[in-house]
């Protein structure tokens, strides 16, 4: 069905490029009877279908198991990652609820520590642009699209070099959005950061310049917010605009789509997720107001830290609580602090997977390792200011960062000790059960790529993101830490 523009004249959204397959509007048959059925009866029976569907992986893991004494060296960091794997699969495929959809069932007790939004909130929807001609009348558009009837959209352009002003001065006239155009470039978060001075939406949200989103995901990420108070922040679903282009691009497709409907969802039964990830993050003023001057002034390792740094902004919301007074201290002639002062709260993070947002990934080699090296970037910074509170949120949690922060440092040792180590030392058959492991975690990624989505052949392509981030990607971790201090506002994904 055809979206049209509730800003200026009526105009049809662009379809989506030929490959990319937008959601499924209504559950199939089986997920309007299990709607139906009672709430507990419902658990119940994910629960069991889900330990039906790892079964296999558990009898691997009860048949290694006794041998890990013999050889807990070879052994041991595969054990460790296949179930890690086989306990994230769990809680996100028997857990995980869109609070978009129902109410979740993991709740604070004290829900009247969080007020609630009203009815129908006011939105700001925010975008900082800089140099990208090609696809930001699409992106705009598509914000614009947005099914939703209190909107504000403001676009920030950042001193762009090409005809992307010329573009945004014509979507001005014709949509009624708001644009700034700076006469100094700031990089990206200063950016958004002026955006927030005018924006007056009791909900913040931002999106990326290469993105296109579905017509209702702002909705739905504003819905699951007043129908859960306790949640100052919910992620929506991301995957490959132009995944058709190569099998590159399908397989960072497939990768996405396990990162938001796997990761993302186990983190989100906690309340926890721990990156509201660029393409279509969506915030509660209260929840990050006072701790934008902090984020815009982030500053790490003696130098200013450049990135947007999605995760640095998730982490104000998730440790506010233990860090909250001590950054509105550090900023407290900021008008962001001295307009209103919110009080701390342990707010939960979600994850709302009905919105669909797509994005366009890396197509080439080079690009998409500048972006790899712009996320561990941020991952280091991140870890040493979320992985100072995280354990306070509870066990569960905390098993879940920790655990991928212990896999991401321990990756490029694996990698130097499998791949170069092993064979240097005639141990070559150490490097094939390596390689065999890498394999075999994809396949499990990617058959739950296969259960989410019924006859896309595309899950095939995620064991080759698993070599190549076992074999490639795990040696960025120790250049980013040597490059920490160099820092970019690009986008680009050509």
């Amino acid at each position: 069905m055809p979206a049209t523009w509730p800003h200026g004249p009526e105009r049809i959204l662009p379809p989506l490029p030929a490959g990319v397959r937008a959601p499924a509007r209504r559950p199939g048959p089986l997920g309007r009877a299990m709607d139906r059925v009672d709430p507990a009866v419902r658990a119940g029976v994910r629960r069991v279908l889900t330990l039906l569907c790892i079964l296999p992986l558990l009898l691997i893991l009860a048949r290694e198991a006794p041998r890990l004494p013999q050889s807990p060296l070879i052994l041991g960091y595969g054990f460790v990652v296949l179930a890690g794997t086989i306990a994230m699969l769990y809680i996100s495929y028997s857990k995980y609820d869109d609070p978009a959809v129902r109410e979740l069932r993991r709740r604070p007790r004290r829900l009247g520590d969080f007020p609630p939004l009203p009815a129908v909130p006011r939105v700001s929807f925010l975008l900082a642009v800089k140099d990208e001609e090609e696809c930001i009348e699409d992106c705009v558009r598509s914000m614009a699209a947005s099914a939703y009837p209190d909107l504000q959209i403001v676009v920030v352009d950042d001193l762009s070099e090409d005809g992307t002003r010329a573009v945004l001065r014509r979507l001005e006239a014709e949509l009624g959005i708001t644009v700034l155009y700076l006469e100094k470039n700031l990089g990206k978060k200063h950016a958004l950061v002026r955006a927030c001075e005018i924006a007056d939406g009791d909900v913040i949200a931002f999106t990326d310049s290469d993105c296109i989103l579905a017509p209702d995901a702002l909705r739905r990420c504003v819905d699951a917010l007043v129908r859960h108070p306790e949640l100052g922040a919910v992620s929506g679903h991301c995957r490959a605009l132009n995944a058709p282009v190569s099998v590159f691009t399908r397989a960072q497709d497939v990768w996405y789509e396990g990162q938001f409907r796997v990761a993302k969802a186990a983190e989100a039964v906690f309340g926890s997720v721990a990156c509201v990830s660029g393409p279509l993050a969506v915030f509660r003023r209260d929840a990050i107001y006072n701790y934008l001057p902090a984020w815009a002034g982030d500053r790490f390792m003696g130098a200013p830290f450049r990135f947007a740094t999605d995760r640095q902004l998730t982490g104000y919301v998730l440790g506010q609580k233990w860090k909250g007074r001590a950054l509105k201290r550090q900023y407290a002639d900021s008008p962001f602090v001295t307009a209103a002062n919110y009080p701390e709260r342990k707010w939960r993070i979600g994850y709302v997977q009905s919105a669909r947002v797509w994005t366009n990934v890396p197509a080439r080699f080079r690009p998409f390792m500048k972006q790899q090296i712009r996320w561990k970037k941020s991952f280091i910074r991140n870890m040493c200011f979320t992985g100072t509170f995280m354990w306070r949120r509870g066990l569960g949690p905390a098993a879940l960062y920790y655990g991928h922060a212990l896999w991401v440092v321990a990756a490029p040792v694996m990698a130097f000790r499998h791949l170069l180590w092993a064979p240097l030392h005639g141990a070559g058959f150490l490097t094939l059960l390596y390689l065999g492991g890498v394999v075999l975690k994809g396949l499990v990624w990617g058959l739950a790529f296969k259960i989410d989505n019924p006859g896309d052949t595309r899950w095939r392509y995620r064991p080759v993101m698993s070599l190549l981030s076992s074999v490639l990607l795990a040696w960025l971790l120790p250049y980013s830490i040597a490059t920490i201090r160099r820092g970019v506002w690009s986008r680009s994904a050509t």
